[in-house]
């Protein structure tokens, strides 16, 4: 399956299709409650799951404060199967009342909600699997809807599909860093070994490469020979220049996509990135304003 499919082009739309054909119908009443947020009981289950969401995310931090986790252990413990039950049963409910079920766990939302939920189960067998219910907090996204601000998840579209494109760039100049790591590290390695314990073997002097240059510097290992305070700067300088490289395909690639998505706006559901002779939306098929 693409990426890009995964990627929601447009909530509102997406929604739409998602709709049960059934009227009227029980199905239909919790497909608006769960799903949109134009309704009096939409906002009302809309907010109540993000305070759900922000309480098993402040459940799990203080849960890793070894103190409380002795002293409250079986109420942290009865919380978890609260949360479980809560968030399986809201999960179950979307597979329920939309479509497709299957198109909307392979969705991105669906895909998150399922990953909200998994780490729950898989920890009755793996027990170091609790701490990624974080990954709950990904299913704040939906903030954005909750109080319409669809506005930001299209500049947040339009910001991911520049990175995927920019990809390879990013992954050719991350290959020639970790070269660049690889040689630099060895020559101190050279340099240092015989005058200095903090270069003891190459990964030891990869290491220090690599910390110098990304510029974060943990002074855990410095040079102390002439030579190699010589290369340490020139790898310091190298740093500042390399910080540049990825910045400029990402300004690159957003602009480019920014272009992509000029054109012709919907009026109807606001999607842009129409050529300039279309006459009906690509995405939800009405007609467009003339040029």
């Amino acid at each position: 399956m693409s990426l890009f499919r995964l990627i929601p082009d447009r909530p509102d739309v997406v929604q739409d299709q998602n709709r049960p054909d059934e009227k009227g119908t029980f199905r239909e009443w919790l497909y608006i409650t769960i799903f949109q947020a134009t309704t009096t009981a939409g906002k009302i289950f809309d907010i109540g799951l993000f305070i759900l969401i922000l309480s098993n995310i402040n459940l799990l931090m203080l849960e890793s404060v070894e103190s409380l986790a002795i002293q409250h252990a079986r109420l942290f413990k009865t919380l978890d199967t609260v949360f479980l039950v809560l968030f399986s049963v809201e999960y179950l409910l979307r597979l329920y009342c939309v479509r497709s079920a299957k198109r909307y766990a392979a969705s991105f939302y669906g895909i998150i909600d399922l990953l909200a939920i998994l780490p729950s189960y898989m920890e009755f067998f793996y027990p170091q699997w609790h701490v990624f219910m974080i990954v709950r907090s990904f299913r704040l996204l939906r903030i954005f809807r909750i109080f319409r601000m669809v506005k930001f998840l299209d500049e947040s579209r339009i910001l991911m599909f520049a990175l995927i494109r920019g990809f390879r760039k990013i992954v050719v100049f991350l290959f020639f860093v970790v070269l660049l790591a690889i040689f630099l590290g060895s020559m101190m390695y050279v340099v240092e070994f015989p005058h200095n314990p903090g270069f003891r073997s190459i990964p030891q002097s990869i290491y220090w490469a690599i910390v110098t240059i990304t510029t974060v510097g943990y002074g855990d290992v410095a040079p102390i020979t002439a030579v190699g305070k010589v290369i340490a700067s020139f790898i310091m300088i190298l740093g500042y220049s390399i910080i540049a490289v990825p910045t400029g395909i990402m300004s690159a690639s957003v602009i480019q996509e920014e272009k992509r998505n000029r054109g012709k706006r919907c009026p109807h559901c606001d999607a842009a990135g129409h050529t300039p002779g279309a006459v009906y939306c690509s995405h939800c098929g009405e007609k467009l304003k003339p040029d």
